[in-house]
């Protein structure tokens, strides 16, 4: 019952569940502290601390660090360091505490009442955001005009009646990316590469670009209805970089494409501008004067370092975007560079003013121990950096017009673990109300904080798994990298550099290096190791040393769980879950159970549109005997037999009974059982003596289970 209360979203926060799972964690270590009395590190009164060595994101340290444990958290990437330190580290610093700014500080109804766990931080990061946010338009608003509804606007356009003279805010401005005509009887033209013309799928309410050709020029016009084929398709001809020319008709390859990028003379031409109305959405054709605005945006800093040549889901490094300062329009970049900067402006308005209000002051910065007011205007510093991040999220060339009935906004550039190249892309305006706006932003992070409970000190280091020393008579639970899935450090430099401009000064040391650290990172990426065979034998090393590390340092108490969510079901698949397991197995670890757990969301990035895993296989691992005994192939095979009908029986709820595992998911998690019998061995061996691998094992774990359905 406890387990069920506690996986229920809403209550995330609730305290009563929160504590219900406390107090049966205590009560089941003071039992397992009475079987081993006398032991050293058995104090019923100390509960064991936590650790996860590769953090990530952060969910499993927070979920330690809300059931009452002590978490550490660690990872090589610094990207993922500073989220766990914002969820897990910084919170309970400031556990309790009133807010410092002076808004709150005069309405008495704010002052006086209980600020628990970091909701008083959580109102500072509220306040100094909104403040930042004013400061930014003072200094930079001009380069986001509204738009005035003009009689010649409002022709043809019931939709603009009675809204002559009014002034818009302008949610994006929609650009398409142009190349010079591949025809010589146009090749002083620019012409657009666009993906679809349709701005507004909402029923009644459709709306699409129309380009008017006038000789060797064109313009676009916006026309409200049903878009016909063609608006749909924009100037593509076909999937990947194949458009036609505008004017001509003459099919562009995307030869001539990459060419033209690669040189440089990749430009973009304003489409249409999207504007906020009283009833939703209103499309207005472009304007010169707009262009202008735009063009006299002058950056005076450019994010530095490649855009990865590679990716698992695409790259737009071939296309001449091969810079991170080249993902982002002029204007982008004075608006990120602007809030970017003002986040140690407002460091220094949060430090001067919790002094005012009292707060003790010891000059230390928070990475240096520091938890006085310095390293309160550090805390702020680090919650609006985060903010910033979000809005770089939706402020790059690689967000996207989402004209679907229920969305109309702006998509993010990570709409999937790529970098994609778009053709049509979106400019967000962050001073509007709408997607990808800096206040909306700083909203989703003041949420986060005022959730965070804070109640136990907890720590993040940056450090390699292999290496890291951490573990030490923790408990160790831990999602680690899935294989060649997903190359996190070379997506984190897209947020690193932006993070590294603003923090920096606070965290020399995470931020030392111009990029995240990528030598190291547990990726069976051909591309860096020099080919897939010796991809594969570096993650097998790599992991084998991971493990072998965390069997040494693991809590003897408890077993060390494994999150891993990679399906079977391709060569590929197969390699990395083959790898894994014999990792596990090389290190000196049985796997003793296996839980499949829901843990991933049906819309994430890399699930839409797939067969994607709906639960990961947590894998519980406990250190295999010295003393294991060998057992002969056919002994296995008949052990198989007995255990797995049992097992899988379990899993399914019953053969009357509703599975309480996805179907996409039973074959995988099928396997744990097989594999338990596998690696309580110390080898199985086959009838000339040598011993069985992980991939002829999973040959006859697969076969019981397909004979078992």
């Amino acid at each position: 019952d406890i387990i069920r209360d506690l996986v229920k979203w809403e209550n995330t926060t609730n305290e009563k569940v929160l504590e219900r799972a406390r107090q049966a964690i205590r009560k089941s270590w003071r039992e397992t502290c009475a079987m081993n009395a006398g032991k050293p590190g058995f104090d019923p009164d100390e509960l064991p601390a936590f650790h996860d060595p590769f953090a990530g994101g952060g969910a499993i340290p927070l979920e330690a660090q809300r059931l009452g444990l002590e978490a550490w958290a660690s990872d090589l990437n610094p990207v993922a360091v500073m989220i766990n330190k914002a969820m897990i580290e910084i919170p309970p610093k400031f556990a309790g505490q009133p807010p410092v700014n002076p808004e709150s500080r005069e309405k008495k109804e704010l002052f006086a009442r209980t600020w628990e766990g970091a909701q008083g931080l959580a109102e500072d990061v509220r306040f100094y955001g909104n403040w930042m946010r004013e400061r930014a338009f003072e200094r930079i608003g001009h380069l986001y005009p509204r738009v005035e509804i003009t009689p010649d606007m409002v022709e043809g356009r019931d939709d603009l009646n009675g809204m002559v003279g009014q002034k818009l805010t302008v949610i994006a401005w929609l650009w398409a990316r142009t190349v010079k005509s591949p025809n010589p009887a146009f090749s002083h033209v620019d012409v657009p590469l666009v993906k679809s013309f349709v701005l507004s799928r909402k029923k009644n309410r459709e709306a699409w670009i129309k380009p008017v050709v006038e000789g060797d020029s064109y313009r676009f016009e916006i026309l409200l209805g049903k878009p016909p084929k063609e608006a749909q398709n924009g100037t593509k001809l076909s999937w990947g970089a194949n458009f036609r020319c505008i004017l001509s008709d003459t099919p562009i390859e995307p030869k001539y494409i990459k060419a033209e990028g690669v040189a440089g003379r990749m430009g973009q031409r304003l489409m249409a501008v999207v504007t906020q109305g009283r009833r939703g959405r209103i499309y207005l054709p472009p304007s010169d004067e707009m262009e202008v605005v735009a063009a006299s945006a002058q950056p005076n800093w450019l994010p530095k370092g490649a855009v990865p040549k590679k990716l698992t889901g695409g790259t737009c490094y071939g296309y001449g975007l091969d810079e991170w300062g080249k993902l982002f329009t002029q204007r982008q970049l004075v608006g990120l560079t602007t809030f970017s900067d003002l986040v140690l402006e407002i460091r220094e308005e949060a430090i001067a003013q919790a002094k005012a209000v009292g707060m003790v002051d010891d000059g230390t910065l928070f990475d240096q121990g520091g938890t006085g007011a310095t390293a309160y205007g550090d805390a702020i510093a680090v919650y609006l950096a985060f903010a910033v991040n979000r809005s770089v999220d939706r402020g790059s060339t690689i967000c996207s017009w989402d004209s679907s009935p229920k969305m109309e906004a702006l998509r993010n550039t990570f709409s999937r673990q790529a970098i994609q190249m778009t053709w049509d892309f979106a400019e967000g305006n962050p001073f509007s109300d709408s997607s990808g706006n800096i206040v909306k932003n700083i909203d989703w992070v003041t949420k986060s904080v005022a959730a965070f409970i804070g109640k136990t000190n907890c720590a993040c280091l940056q450090a390699t798994a292999s290496k890291q020393q951490m573990s030490s008579g923790k408990i160790i639970s831990t999602d680690p990298p899935y294989y060649d899935n997903v190359g996190y450090a070379d997506l984190s430099d897209f947020f690193y550099v932006w993070l590294r401009r603003s923090l920096k000064p606070l965290f020399l040391d995470i931020f030392a290096t111009m990029a995240v650290p990528k030598t190291e990172e547990l990726v069976a990426s051909p591309y860096r190791h020099g080919g897939k065979k010796q991809a594969e034998t570096f993650f097998l090393e790599g992991m084998t040393g991971v493990i072998q590390n965390l069997a040494a340092q693991a809590n003897e108490a408890f077993p060390v769980t494994i999150y891993y969510a990679f399906k079977q079901d391709t060569n590929t698949a197969s390699t990395g879950w083959e790898t894994f397991l014999e990792a596990v197995i090389q290190s000196g670890f049985a796997i003793t159970g296996t839980w499949p757990m829901r843990t991933e969301l049906g819309n994430r990035m890399i699930g839409m549109g797939t067969n994607a895993l709906a639960s990961s296989i947590v894998l519980v691992c406990r250190k295999r005997p010295a003393d294991a005994s060998t057992v002969s192939r056919r002994n296995f095979q008949r052990e198989l037999k007995i255990a797995l009908p049992e097992a899988l029986e379990a899993m399914i709820g019953g053969r009357d009974g509703a599975s309480p595992i996805a179907p996409v998911d039973l074959a995988q998690a099928a396997i744990g059982p097989g594999m338990a019998v596998f690696s309580k061995y110390a080898a199985v061996l086959e009838a000339d003596g040598s011993p069985m691998g992980v991939h002829a094992a999973l040959v006859q774990i697969n076969r019981e289970i397909d004979d078992y359905f």
